[in-house]
């Protein structure tokens, strides 16, 4: 498994926050390196979750879900919403999306989503979302490879 792992790890991705929040006030937030376009036309994202995440029920009872893409030098950002902690969002600047999803300031672009479905994959639950609203911002994304996060993106 160690050595499969180690070969996925070979394939550079950028890295993501998926926030969400409930009616009551309860927030979520993890971080991923699985998300991806599926459809322009319908707008179409997907991301996906381990089932043993502490998170999984929220997200799947939220029903919404925003992909917040992150920039060079948040690498802190990711570690906090990759670790188990009681309040991920403690001192995180963000503002709102529709419905009070939480947006986080300083990223490249964030997509605010309906979920559509959620497929079995295995040990993953995979989150197909409808793109609700949606903001860019620019600027160089931060990377993931071989288990590590790149300085710069060669360009």
């Amino acid at each position: 498994m160690r050595s499969l792992r180690e070969a996925l790890g070979m394939y550079a991705t950028g890295v993501a926050v998926v926030t969400t929040a409930l009616e009551d006030g309860r927030r979520a937030g993890v971080t991923v390196n699985s998300f991806t376009s599926v459809s322009l036309d319908p707008p179409l994202v997907l991301w996906c979750l381990s089932r043993r995440a502490p998170s999984a029920g929220l997200f799947l009872r939220a029903g919404r879900f925003v992909v917040n893409v992150l920039a060079a030098g948040q690498d802190e950002l990711s570690r906090r919403f990759a670790t188990p902690a009681e309040d991920k969002f403690a001192g995180v600047a963000t503002s709102s999306a529709a419905g009070g999803l939480p947006v986080l300031e300083g990223t490249l672009a964030s997509f605010a989503c309906r979920t559509v479905t959620v497929h079995e994959g295995g040990d993953h639950l995979i989150f197909v979302g409808a793109v609700e609203q949606f903001d860019r911002t620019g600027g160089e994304p931060l990377v993931f490879h071989s288990g590590r996060y790149l300085e710069r993106v060669a360009g």
